[in-house]
């Protein structure tokens, strides 16, 4: 019997569940670009509701649905403050840039995935002929690259304050923001009660394949529909993919407690090895980065070795790895997975043994 493979190389890895499937074949459909798929109409509404605001679009992904924010926020020339790790600033290919002219002014991103708010308010520009016109202030919630941490409330809260202050919008990178409420056992409407648009993801955590949806208020949706529009993004039967979502988000958001627990003990595991540098306290969700500290062992190598053993973990640079639980991964599957690092750890060690190799 072959050996199930542990993939914790993203949560964006998780398949469908059977009811899923069983919701996309049976979904009723119509022509979404004339506003007709109801499936479509029902996910975009339930989305809204659960997030607090008057509307929603459904956008093939999350990048999409950054992109059309930004884009309806900001004309060519204005400027967007966000952090230097930034998904959207790292990650999406320069979008807001390359197709609307946005210009990204990054600040340092804090170890929590923050963004210093004196630093903000510093930042923003002077009505000067000299700058471009700030416009929009952007935050992720929860942050990947500082490990999946949680923004809290009252930080949501001051952010989106100061934002409306200057007279600046809010978008909110809410990509996992499902874990963020689960996390803080806060409802998510109330994570991003101050935003004026928040991007989620139905992938991921949840399980979906494929989508994302943007909220806001009923005229930036109105904005934002066309700028999908000008993306690429206007679908006709979408009801098909739209059905996966809304089993998304009425039966995956509780479950990713579970998810948070496999990622702790996890990282509570790897804090044991030597040679692994890791800090359990700060694991909140899902994400696990840690450093692999010795020397005679590389991050290509140690991925590779785990391979061998069936456990698939992505190296991020030289010495930092990523470890991502999902709806597939159980907590006997972290059992094993700690095994097969220290299984790795010993064929270093002692030479090859126990069917591992360890590429050089």
């Amino acid at each position: 019997m072959t050996q199930k493979t542990i993939d914790l190389r993203s949560d964006t890895v998780t398949q469908p569940t059977d009811a899923m499937r069983k919701a996309m074949a049976a979904a009723p459909v119509g022509d979404d670009v004339y506003g007709e798929d109801p499936t479509v109409n029902r996910l975009e509404a339930l989305t809204a509701e659960m997030l607090g605001k008057e509307a929603a679009v459904f956008v093939s992904s999350g990048t999409m649905g950054n992109l059309a924010s930004v884009l309806s926020h900001c004309g060519r020339g204005d400027e967007m403050i966000l952090g230097d790790q930034a998904h959207i600033f790292s990650s999406e290919q320069g979008g807001s840039a390359a197709l609307g002219g946005v210009h990204p002014h990054t600040l340092p991103t804090e170890p929590d995935g923050t963004l210093d708010l004196e630093l903000v308010e510093s930042s923003i520009r002077n009505d000067d002929e000299h700058y471009p016109r700030t416009r929009l202030l952007a935050v992720e919630n929860t942050h990947n690259r500082s490990g999946g941490r949680c923004l809290p409330v009252a930080y949501m809260d001051a952010v989106g304050k100061l934002a409306h202050e200057h007279d600046l919008r809010l978008h909110v990178d809410g990509a996992r923001l499902w874990n963020a409420a689960v996390a803080l056992n806060v409802p998510p409407a109330r994570l991003v009660q101050e935003a004026d648009s928040v991007s989620v993801c139905l992938s991921k955590g949840l399980g979906a394949p494929v989508g994302s949806v943007v909220a806001g208020s009923a005229g930036f949706i109105r904005r934002a529909r066309r700028m999908r529009k000008v993306l690429g993004g206007g679908t006709r039967q979408a009801g098909i993919i739209a059905a996966a979502g809304i089993v998304a988000i009425t039966e995956m958001v509780e479950r990713l407690a579970d998810d948070h627990a496999n990622a702790r003990q996890l990282a509570q595991g790897l804090s044991q090895i030597d040679g692994i540098l890791v800090d359990p306290e700060t694991i909140e969700t899902d994400i696990v980065y840690f450093e692999l500290t010795r020397a005679d062992l590389t991050t290509a190598q140690l991925s590779a070795g785990l391979k061998e053993l069936g456990v698939l973990v992505n190296p991020t640079n030289k010495t930092h790895l990523r470890a991502v639980t999902n709806f597939s991964v159980t907590s006997d599957d972290i059992e094993r997975t700690l095994d097969a690092f220290a299984r790795v750890f010993q064929s270093q060690d002692h030479g090859s043994g126990d069917g591992v190799r360890v590429y050089g």
